[in-house]
């Protein structure tokens, strides 16, 4: 099967794209970009850095972002696993992507930009949920902004309850961590120590 290795290889099998592909994009939110934001409460924050590239979900009560002024959004950094290989690489990198997601909507909307992080005390403040503050908030200059259609939303039925997997049905993060370090982490207490672990580093 000929692999496709140029522009000019894709050019040739895809053509060049439609007005509505490309006047969508803008440098900046207008009143509908920033309508889809406010609304999203989780994205898809994508980096780069000397080991490759990573991509790590972000969710929130309420909207995963919030919006500064028309080129800037600020990310809190909520409670995870203290991996930080979006932070790492944004540090060494400042190139970030984002794709928002809006439940019970198709349409997405992609995001490019840089990042920093900042740790400034009055914003972490302003981020503070049950009496927590993130340990820093990357705050993104916006460079591309524009929607994606709801073909892949679609196709993949993404909202339809009547396609929701069992979790039952797929193996626990107690088992797949087990499998990954043969035994020496995870398994049933894992899992059962979980819920209650969650709950109280949410924030």
């Amino acid at each position: 099967m000929p692999a496709l290795t140029t522009i000019e290889d894709l050019e040739a099998l895809y053509g060049q794209p439609g007005p509505a592909s490309t006047l969508k994009e803008l440098d900046h939110l207008n009143a509908e970009y920033r309508a889809v934001i406010e609304a999203s409460p989780f994205c898809a924050l994508a980096t780069v850095g000397p080991e490759g590239l990573d991509c790590s979900p972000r969710g929130d009560a309420g909207e995963v972002v919030r919006i500064a002024d028309d080129r800037t959004l600020l990310l809190p950094d909520r409670r995870g696993n203290n991996r930080a290989d979006s932070l790492r690489n944004i540090v060494r990198d400042p190139r970030v992507a984002l794709l928002f997601l809006i439940p019970g909507s198709g349409s997405t909307l992609r995001v490019n930009g840089r990042a920093e992080l900042r740790t400034d005390a009055d914003l972490l403040e302003a981020f503070r949920m049950e009496g927590k503050a993130p340990r820093c908030v990357v705050v993104i200059t916006l460079e591309t902004v524009f929607f994606q259609c709801a073909r892949a939303v679609i196709r993949a039925d993404l909202w339809n309850p009547a396609k929701h997997v069992d979790p039952a049905r797929l193996p626990s993060a107690g088992r797949m961590l087990a499998a990954a370090s043969s035994g020496a982490q995870g398994g049933d207490q894992y899992d059962a120590e979980w819920p209650a672990r969650a709950a109280a580093s949410m924030w």
